[in-house]
């Protein structure tokens, strides 16, 4: 991975995204790693009789993709969170395609701040998360 150009700049409405399938592997590891063993996130007969009728993923995973997104694409490395928001619309299921998205909405080139749409949307292309991120561009 490169160091990020610090001359580049950004346009409004520029965008970048990446899709992954949510996994049972992918639940069980994100438990593992923050703690949250939720019966909703790893028991499927615990899950059945709640609401959503089955297992979830845990937030922090689609939030995670946009982390990926902004760390890697837009505006890549080197941006360093100032502030990330996430409202969550929508539950994600295992085996659902996410495809998490970072749009450009403002670019302040004097302090090299560039704020974001960021929005996570499922194979069927409903709205899971929406939020925004403001980062620092090194």
């Amino acid at each position: 991975m490169t160091k990020l150009d610090s001359r580049r700049g950004f346009s409004s409405g520029e965008t970048a995204s990446i899709t992954k399938t949510i996994t049972d592997e992918m639940i069980r590891k994100t438990a593992e790693v923050t703690g949250d063993v939720n019966p909703l996130h790893l028991d499927d007969e615990y899950a059945k009789t709640t609401r959503f009728g089955g297992r979830i993923a845990h937030g922090v995973i689609c939030s995670g993709m946009i982390s990926a997104v902004v760390g890697t694409k837009l505006p890549g490395p080197g941006g360093i969170y100032l502030q990330q928001t996430c409202k969550f619309l929508h539950p994600v299921f295992p085996g659902d395609e996410i495809t998490a998205t970072a749009k450009v909405t403002a670019w302040r080139e004097e302090k090299r701040i560039v704020t974001l749409e960021t929005v996570c949307r499922n194979q069927e292309g409903v709205e899971v998360v929406r939020g925004e991120a403001v980062l620092l561009v090194e």
